[in-house]
């Protein structure tokens, strides 16, 4: 018989009462997501229509990223509120979890539950074979979209309509704390908002506090948080959190915002701030004034475009990268056309990694930098590409100030160059027992190749004594352009 005793908080109340195909709830750790997931797939299953035998019949997939977590964090929840003693799980390929009750009206309730560890697209395989009622993704932003569509297109096709001549509800429910502005969910919940897709989002735990620069100082206990009286310390289970910890995973983990969370150390630690160092609004042009360029180049060539203003504060205006391609194309498709468009008749600097300058095997004169200059881009070798002065370089510029205002600023267009600053360029942990340790060399990543473009940006910058790159030369005197 069951017997659970649970109250919804407004917002997973909201996410209950929704019949959308597809819900999403995203908040804070801690907040019940999770539980509330649990007891939709409950109360869904208690209210699935009965077929010619009385029968209830359901059957659900329950989706983590990796084994460990869903052994340690998913399942461990799903015990705590739908016991071993109603609903065993047996734990084999795959496991497996039954509730077979009797409800009041005398109805048979069959619900079937997989628990499934999917991180990468090719695990959708593991979904193909399945006919189910629901599916319930616990943590999505660690999932990719692509399961996200599998484990869908898996639901509404159980029980057989020869069984039953209805399924009450069918649909992919999933819970998550906040991830990146770049994540899939991001997109569908804040800006694409497809139809049958319903997102909800908790209040924070905590909010933020700022000084009048923009810098965090303390929190604050949100009197709007939810499932503040199921935790054991309150308030304090958040509050304590806050100490000795990075301010992002804060915002993130306990105030409940999108953001950047990663492991390893960032390789600007202590030297970037980004209220200090990235633009809310943004930055203007100097018409008058030249723009210098940095390029790394490979397989996935990067540009970092940039321009110092009179009174020495460097600006970083936009980014540009190519997944996949060479320099050549890199160039046709994407520089020259930003230059086009917002740099016309500008003076521009241009360098880059002075191993593009090796010969390609097929033409001894076809190197990156002769390629560049065919294009009308004459590009100089940066000063050096040895890391430690090229990190330096980068940390002066972010440590110093310029006429009373910070060395270096970031355009709100470099989403990149910020998430790599806030730690997704990093120095990787060394997977070894006692005290942290990094490797010495920063991580080859998506975001090293725009944080090495912007290190031979920064090399010319400081070091460049003649402009040989004149397209147009400057006005006698700086004007202002406004906005880009």
């Amino acid at each position: 018989m069951l017997n659970i005793n649970y109250h919804a908080e407004p917002t997973v109340s909201e996410f209950h009462q929704s019949d959308a195909i597809v819900r999403g709830i995203m908040g804070p750790i801690g907040s019940g997501k999770s539980v509330g997931c649990c007891i939709e797939i409950l109360s869904r299953s208690m209210r699935q229509l009965p077929d010619s035998q009385g029968v209830r019949r359901t059957r659900w997939a329950v989706i983590r990223n990796s084994y460990p977590e869903l052994r340690s964090t998913t399942i461990n929840t799903w015990q705590e509120w739908i016991p071993e003693q109603i609903c065993p799980i047996t734990f084999g390929a795959p496991i497996e979890a039954r509730l077979k009750t009797r409800l009041p009206d005398r109805t048979l309730m069959n619900m079937h539950v997989y628990f499934l560890a999917l991180d990468k697209p090719k695990d959708v395989k593991k979904l193909l074979s399945l006919e189910l009622t629901g599916a319930w993704i616990n943590e999505a932003r660690e999932i990719d979209k692509t399961i996200a569509q599998a484990a869908l297109s898996r639901t509404g096709r159980f029980p057989p309509k020869r069984d039953c001549e209805e399924i009450t509800w069918s649909g992919l429910i999933m819970d998550t704390n906040p991830p990146d502005d770049d994540h899939w969910w991001y997109r569908l919940a804040e800006d694409v908002q497809p139809k049958g897709w319903v997102f909800f989002k908790q209040p924070g735990a905590l909010v933020p506090v700022k000084d009048d620069r923009g810098r965090i100082v303390t929190y604050n206990a949100n009197p709007l948080a939810e499932n503040v009286q199921n935790q054991p310390l309150g308030y304090q289970y958040w509050m304590r959190l806050t100490e000795g910890t990075d301010p992002q995973w804060i915002l993130v983990h306990c105030c409940g915002q999108y953001g950047s969370v990663f492991d390893g150390k960032p390789v600007y630690q202590g030297s970037y701030d980004d209220a200090v160092h990235h633009s809310p609004q943004p930055l203007g042009v100097f018409r008058g004034l030249p723009i210098f360029m940095g390029f790394d180049f490979g397989l996935t060539p990067a540009c970092v475009v940039g321009q110092v203003t009179p009174t020495g504060q460097l600006r970083i205006l936009r980014e540009l990268t190519c997944t996949r391609g060479g320099i050549k194309q890199f160039a046709t498709d994407a520089v020259k056309p930003m230059l086009a468009t917002l740099f016309p008749n500008m003076q521009v600097i241009s360098s880059g990694d002075e191993a593009g300058g090796q010969a390609s095997q097929a033409d001894s004169d076809l190197n990156c930098f002769n390629q560049l200059a065919a294009l009308g881009i004459p590009t100089r070798k940066a000063p050096t590409n040895k890391l430690l002065p090229r990190r330096q370089a980068v940390i002066d510029r972010l440590t110093r100030m310029s006429d009373g205002k910070p060395a270096f600023l970031l355009d709100p267009s470099c989403k990149m160059l910020r998430r790599g600053f806030l730690g997704g360029y990093k120095f990787e942990r060394v997977q070894v027992s006692g005290e942290e340790r990094y490797r010495d060399i920063p991580a080859k990543n998506k975001f090293s190749h725009l944080a090495d473009s912007l290190q031979y940006l920064i090399l010319t910058v400081d070091t460049v004594q003649s402009y040989d790159s004149v397209v147009v030369p400057p006005a006698p005197h700086p004007t202002w352009d406004g906005m880009i």
